[in-house]
C-alpha cells in the first residue's frame, strides 16, 4: 500500500512513517516509480513503534528494541535482560525528574498560597 493508505491504516501520519524510515525503525518497500510500499508487517511494526514513543522510550531504545526483535513486522519486540535493566534505569531517570518537578510545584504552590494570603 502506498503511504497515503498506511498513514490511514495504521493511524501515523505520513510525516511520522518517513521520519520512521529515515531513523532506520521501518523499511518499506519500492514500487518501479519509486514510491514506498508498505506491507502489513511493515504496518505491524510502525503499531509496535508507536506504542514505545507513546510509553515515552526514546527512538534510540525503540531501535534497540526492534534490533533485537529480529526482522522487521515479528511484532512485539523480544526483551533480553540487558535491554530490561536499561529500560528500569531509563523510568528511575524519569521518576527522578518527576520528583523535583513535583518539588518545584509544591514550592511555587506555597509561594501563591503565601502571595494570595498578602494580596491586596
Amino acid at each position: 500500500m502506498r503511504i497515503s493508505e498506511a498513514s490511514r491504516v495504521s493511524g501515523v501520519s505520513a510525516r511520522s512513517l518517513r521520519h520512521y524510515e529515515d531513523e532506520g525503525l521501518i523499511v518499506p518497500g519500492r514500487f518501479g516509480n519509486g514510491f514506498r510500499d508498505y506491507c502489513q508487517s511493515t504496518i505491524d511494526r510502525v503499531l509496535v513503534i508507536r506504542s514505545l514513543l507513546e510509553s515515552g522510550l526514546p527512538v534510540r531504545m525503540i531501535r534497540e528494541a526492534l534490533r533485537l526483535a529480529g526482522e522487521p513486522g515479528v511484532g512485539t519486540p523480544v526483551v533480553c535482560t540487558d535491554f530490561l535493566h536499561e529500560v528500569q534505569r531509563y523510568r528511575d531517570r524519569l521518576a527522578a525528574r518527576i520528583a523535583v518537578l513535583g518539588d518545584r510545584q509544591a514550592a511555587l504552590d506555597a509561594y501563591l498560597a503565601e502571595a494570595r494570603r498578602t494580596e491586596r
